[in-house]
């Protein structure tokens, strides 16, 4: 009860998300908010490195891959034969995304700084080639054609039209909003703080007798697992896999998205998911110069302030609360 207390601003965002398509019933708006919950849960899951840990990933984007070509291959080849198809794909894309976290992290983790961003953008571009090369299995670089079936979802005994966006959008918000909880109460546990004192100072937690490279391994499973299922989402959003899903320059946009929303704070992943998918989708119109002004106002947002949006309001309000003390 008192988690639940303290962050009644998803409470808040659980109840928005729900009202939201019978206030705004436009397939477009369903669709960009959509899209805006999966890459929240990609920038979350990333900065539980970035933010809370102090290692910087380049190659998240090989785990957004696995869980979307595993979600992608899986309905394609199998959804005749599961169970409850849909929850069975998304759950064998955490799993398999997390084994790829394991195997990764078990490597990249022997390195520090920017040796350990680069070997990780490393595996993700090894990823990305496997997704090309092997075009038997993936569709190379078309991506797999012939769209994703999505099997009704059974609901105590009433079978949920899938292929309705509406019916995804419910599942994007039911399958996000449980994540990010869990997320939460991982960063606001003991094992959380641990993680923000290997972030402050990894040196004084290692002669603590805490091994910081284990606590870097699981915590890099964890974001691989959640990374996956954004992925796994995404697939199912846009009907398809596609190896733009692990191109080194998939990995920035989570990235950016902590720089603007604010990488100190929880929330300030999901902000700059909001800000940088709208901004995108705005400038879609623009095609030949969105490049150039979408980068430019990144660009300019980064120099008024070297901190996101939440972490200069969150310190701005400490400062106000010591000088009224």
């Amino acid at each position: 009860m008192k988690f639940i207390l303290s962050n009644t601003w998803l409470l808040f965002l659980t109840a928005f998300l729900v009202v939201f398509p019978l206030a705004f019933p436009l397939l477009s708006f369903v669709n960009i908010v959509s899209e805006m919950l999966i890459m929240a849960l990609f920038a979350v899951s990333l900065n539980l490195l970035i933010g809370y840990t102090g290692i910087i990933s380049f190659g998240h984007a090989a785990f957004f891959a696995v869980g979307s070509y595993t979600v992608g291959i899986m309905l394609q080849k199998l959804s005749g034969s599961l169970p409850l198809a849909i929850p069975s794909v998304l759950l064998c894309a955490m799993i398999f995304s997390g084994i790829a976290a394991l195997v990764i992290g078990y490597f990249c983790t022997r390195l520090t700084a920017i040796y350990f961003s680069f070997l990780t953008l490393a595996f993700s571009q090894i990823v990305y080639a496997v997704i090309i090369k092997w075009a038997s299995f993936t569709g190379g670089d078309q991506g797999l054609i012939g769209g994703i079936p999505k099997p009704p979802l059974p609901f105590f005994g009433f079978p949920i039209d899938m292929t309705s966006p509406f019916s995804l959008y419910y599942l994007n918000v039911i399958l996000t909003i449980l994540s990010f909880f869990f997320l939460k109460i991982i960063t606001d546990s003991p094992f959380g703080w641990i993680l923000r004192s290997i972030r402050d100072n990894p040196e004084r937690i290692n002669f603590l007798g805490i091994n910081v490279k284990r606590y870097q391994i699981i915590v890099f499973i964890i974001s691989g697992v959640f990374t996956g299922l954004a992925g796994g989402l995404m697939a199912l959003h846009l009907s398809g896999s596609y190896p733009d899903h692990a191109y080194w320059a998939k990995n920035a946009e989570p990235i950016f998205m902590i720089m603007v929303g604010g990488l100190r704070i929880f929330a300030g992943p999901i902000l700059g998911s909001v800000i940088v998918t709208e901004l995108s989708a705005y400038l879609s119109s623009y095609i030949q110069m969105r490049g150039l002004i979408f980068g430019g106002i990144l660009v300019l947002l980064l120099m008024i302030s070297r901190e996101g949006i939440l972490d200069v309001l969150a310190a701005r309000w400490k400062a106000i609360k010591k000088a009224n003390l």
